[in-house]
């Protein structure tokens, strides 16, 4: 109920006021029916300009710190996620991957809407990285379309660190629904889900002009901030 309240009263009136998002592709969403939606992922708000202009509820899986943070912004964070229906997913250890698939075959066994960033974490600078091949097991796996999305300007008005976005127009692009069906029984196999992931974000590619970034976004992130420490500048 609140999550309905939130999308058509609060906070979707006020997002589309705002940013006045451009909308294209829209008729690709299939109106009944699990499927998965699969976006590039270059801004904090991508989380409520995505929900809101679409007519059915999407579920994302979202990182289990949105949950778990100190005092009373911490518990009123975790209070608004999961009131819009958001699941915390843990993303440390080697069973962080099984559990993401294993809550998104979930939502997708409801016939439901499932949202994912193949990268992972949102991009640091504003390219497109290497998808991770957990959208693709799912995909394989409950034989469902996945439609590619691109969020255009959003890096613009809400880059990594900045807590309030600029009021700027947006564009949402969705793509026309990959089928996946010619790689059924083959989610074990590593080479196939690579190439299904791969195809994924060639198509998310082609919405949004990035530039993309053979390498994943948590190592190419962590390599960067390596790189002060490697070469300090030196005293004038």
């Amino acid at each position: 109920m609140f999550y309905y309240v939130l999308k058509y009263v609060v906070l979707g009136p006020l997002l589309r006021l705002a940013f006045r998002p451009r909308i294209e592709g829209l008729e690709h969403i299939p109106e009944e029916g699990a499927a998965i939606i699969a976006g590039n992922h270059l801004s904090f708000s991508d989380h409520f300009l995505m929900p809101a202009i679409l007519k059915r509820r999407i579920t994302f899986l979202a990182k289990a710190e949105y949950f778990t943070g100190p005092g009373i912004k911490g518990k009123l964070t975790a209070a608004f996620f999961h009131s819009i229906g958001q699941i915390p997913v843990d993303r440390s250890g080697k069973e962080a991957g099984q559990a993401a698939i294993r809550e998104g075959l979930g939502v997708l066994s409801r016939n439901e809407l499932l949202g994912i960033y193949p990268e992972g974490t949102r991009s640091h600078d504003g390219r497109l990285y290497k998808g991770k091949v957990g959208v693709a097991v799912m995909a394989v796996k409950a034989g469902v379309p996945v439609i590619p999305c691109a969020m255009v300007g959003t890096f613009e008005i809400q880059p990594p660190g900045q807590k309030v976005p600029k009021v700027k127009r947006v564009t949402i692009r969705f793509g026309e629904p990959l089928d996946f069906s010619r790689y059924a029984g083959l989610e074990d196999q590593k080479a196939a889900i690579r190439a299904v992931t791969d195809e994924i974000m060639y198509a998310i590619l082609g919405l949004s002009g990035q530039e993309y970034v053979d390498e994943y976004a948590v190592k190419a992130k962590a390599s960067q901030a390596e790189e002060p420490k490697k070469f300090p500048r030196r005293p004038h």
